[in-house]
């Protein structure tokens, strides 16, 4: 197998992964992938078994199928975002072979943080993961201080991916009307002229990850 430079200790190296996937094959090639990468990961065969390691050892980011017996992704992710704030800063990414429309846009609605379809990259998807966490790690600190609300961030972030105020709006399950009022807010906040200058400075400053 090819081999890859660890990650830089005092950035992503060594940060948890629990991957939760029912199928053995799968599973076994993620954790191998990732761990070659620098993290740290563990495996759940399902979802009950998910939300048990979640609320045992919270890892730094979640890393789900949807299909599974007993709790499918979807339940799981739920369950979770029930159990708020506990886990709202813990990244939920979706990896799956379900590509259809109702599919992705059911794990949008549900609040997953991406929605891969299988077969995946794996240095991209190391890549999401990374770039994922460093974007916990910053959460905290530009938000405050341009004091944007997170529907600010969710429309800018979506608004930034080229969505158009109606899928954003399904998405989100908001209003064109809300979803252009959260948008002109931002780009207030942020102190630009336009929205393209209010998604640019976002990018930029690492607020949003298109």
């Amino acid at each position: 197998m090819q081999s890859y430079a660890p990650l830089p200790a005092t950035d992503m190296a060594r940060r948890k992964i629990l991957c939760v996937e029912d199928d053995r094959d799968t599973a076994s090639l993620i954790c191998e992938e990732l761990v070659d990468r620098g993290f740290d990961v563990r495996v759940a065969r399902n979802g009950r078994d998910g939300l048990s390691e979640i609320l045992k050892d919270p890892p730094d980011l979640v890393l789900c199928d949807v299909g599974m017996p007993g709790m499918s992704g979807f339940e799981l992710l739920d369950r979770l975002t029930a159990m708020e704030p506990r886990f709202e800063r813990m990244p939920f990414v979706f990896l799956t072979a379900l590509c259809d429309h109702d599919s992705e846009l059911k794990g949008w609605q549900l609040g997953a943080d991406d929605y891969l379809i299988k077969p995946v990259d794996y240095d991209v998807l190391a890549a999401l993961i990374a770039a994922r966490l460093a974007r916990v790690a910053r959460s905290a600190v530009w938000p405050k201080r341009v004091g944007l609300r997170d529907r600010e961030i969710e429309t800018l972030t979506w608004a930034a991916r080229g969505k158009t105020f109606g899928e954003i709006g399904e998405i989100l399950g908001l209003s064109r009307r809300t979803v252009e009022f959260h948008l002109e807010n931002a780009r207030r906040k942020l102190g630009v002229a336009t929205r393209t200058q209010a998604l640019i400075k976002a990018a930029t400053g690492q607020l949003i990850q298109p």
